[in-house]
């Protein structure tokens, strides 16, 4: 069997969405499975609306979500001169030809057969008139007049296509830009793509794409056109369902690995499993069971997936990506040992890094802003003895362990007969400034001896000055 071929081709014309990440993803899924090869290919024929800025965003999108592509990225508007040759030989071959029809009269031919019930489309005027090229022609392909074009589709089933109702279409506009179909078919070809995994608002296309790869005397590649995802209310995704850009989910705290996860299963799926590891995908995917049905995105489901993925993690593995969101508050950080020890306490009930993050601000901070409630229940005058004592058993202790700390505190509970919240929960406003933070001992052991008597002893002070 031939190698497998697939490809991607945004448009830069705005920042990689929901949906376009997901055809990626099926594209590049399918190629690792097979041990075939991923394309990227950048269409940006329309200039008017083509960015730098947005070739930046897809190229960083992909990166980030790990989508590595084994060519490209190809541009079509280095490649007018490949669309030509194709074109020149369609002409030659007498499966195109050059036409001059003014927009008006194509117009007027449109309303013509509206009138009369038919299809409003080109009647074929300039087929057989034999034009030479010129400033003012177009080329248009020429389509079967009878029979139907059949598109073999691996998840949608077949479609038929009446010819009749495909007119000549263009596939050169007079000022020698090739036309969209012709220019994919042609990229398609050269590039040896023989799978093609799209969205099914391209299947519009599909019929008049295989008349241009017969035309050019062509096998057919595999298409497989995968329904949109739609948002709650079964409307197409727009941004109020959260269609942002990939790189927006990025800045909201989610893991590449967790964006892949509930990407493949907007329409693909392996028995009832949910959870997947990139690598578990990889060896899982298939064509076979690719959806009919429309998916819907849910935020909920990604946020508790993603969850899922940072618990499923090393705190090394989340090192790097806590960084970037810890930077974001102005914390600058390093992938080490105590970053991990402080991701460790965390991790559990994180849902997000941004979450995280928030959470961490406090391990990294150099001072202590005391939340002003918390402060007043339980940073009070009778809890300084009982800080001081911490401070110092816990300055005079061997081994800074998790077994050394919790014979502190059994051996205050002792001296001072209070239980064991009347001592966690002053310490914990003195260390943290408020009353919410991981349990008492995982978070006294990451933050580590040092600091952690340190903001006793300012705690202890900060009592002292109000008093």
């Amino acid at each position: 069997m031939d190698t497998i071929v697939t490809r991607f081709p945004p448009s830069p014309s705005g920042y990689l969405h929901i949906g376009g990440a997901r055809t990626a993803l099926f594209n590049w899924l399918y190629a690792k499975k097979t041990k075939g090869k991923f394309v990227l290919r950048i269409e940006d024929t329309d200039e008017a609306r083509s960015t730098e800025e947005s070739v930046t965003a897809i190229l960083e999108s992909l990166e980030w979500l790990g989508i590595d592509w084994d060519e490209g990225p190809y541009f079509q508007t280095q490649r007018y001169d490949i669309y030509n040759k194709h074109i020149e030989q369609m002409v030659a071959t007498g499966h195109a030809y050059y036409c001059d029809c003014t927009p008006s009269e194509v117009t007027a031919m449109r309303e013509q057969a509206k009138a009369c019930g038919k299809n409003p489309q080109y009647n074929g005027k300039c087929r057989n008139r034999n034009l030479p090229k010129a400033d003012n022609t177009v080329v248009r392909l020429k389509t079967p007049d009878t029979g139907v074009t059949l598109v073999e589709d691996v998840v949608k089933g077949n479609t038929a296509f009446q010819n009749a109702e495909i007119d000549d279409f263009i596939i050169q506009r007079s000022n020698g830009v090739a036309m969209y179909n012709l220019a994919v078919v042609v990229d398609d070809l050269t590039m040896g793509i023989n799978t093609i995994i799209r969205g099914d608002d391209h299947l519009v296309n599909t019929p008049k794409q295989i008349l241009i790869y017969r035309a050019l005397g062509a096998d057919l590649p595999v298409f497989g056109h995968v329904p949109m995802v739609l948002g709650a209310d079964k409307a197409r995704l727009s941004k109020r369902h959260g269609a942002m850009s990939v790189g927006e989910y990025q800045k909201m705290g989610f893991l590449p690995d967790a964006m892949i996860n509930y990407l493949v299963r907007l329409g693909w799926s392996h028995g009832d499993q949910e959870f997947f590891e990139r690598a578990d995908l990889i060896e899982k995917f298939d064509l076979e069971h690719l959806g009919r049905s429309a998916s819907m995105f849910d935020a909920d489901k990604l946020i508790a997936l993603n969850a899922k993925h940072i618990q499923s993690k090393s705190p090394g593995e989340l090192g790097n990506h806590l960084l970037f969101h810890l930077s974001a508050l102005g914390i600058e950080a390093q992938n080490d040992a105590f970053t991990q020890g402080v991701i460790q306490t965390l991790q559990a009930r994180s849902k997000t890094l941004v979450e995280m993050a928030q959470a961490a601000v406090f391990y990294y901070s150099d001072f202590i802003v005391y939340d002003e409630k918390a402060a007043s229940k339980f940073l009070l005058p009778e809890t300084c003895g009982m800080m001081t004592q911490a401070a110092n058993a816990i300055e005079a202790l061997s081994d800074y362990t998790q077994e050394n700390l919790e014979i502190v505190f059994q051996q205050i509970m002792e001296d001072t007969g209070l239980g064991f919240g009347k001592i966690a929960h002053p310490l914990r406003v003195a260390i943290t400034g408020t009353t919410v933070s991981p349990g008492i001992f995982e978070m006294l052991l990451a933050l580590g001896r040092e600091k952690t008597i340190l903001r006793i002893r300012k705690a202890v002070a900060f009592i002292q000055e109000r008093a």
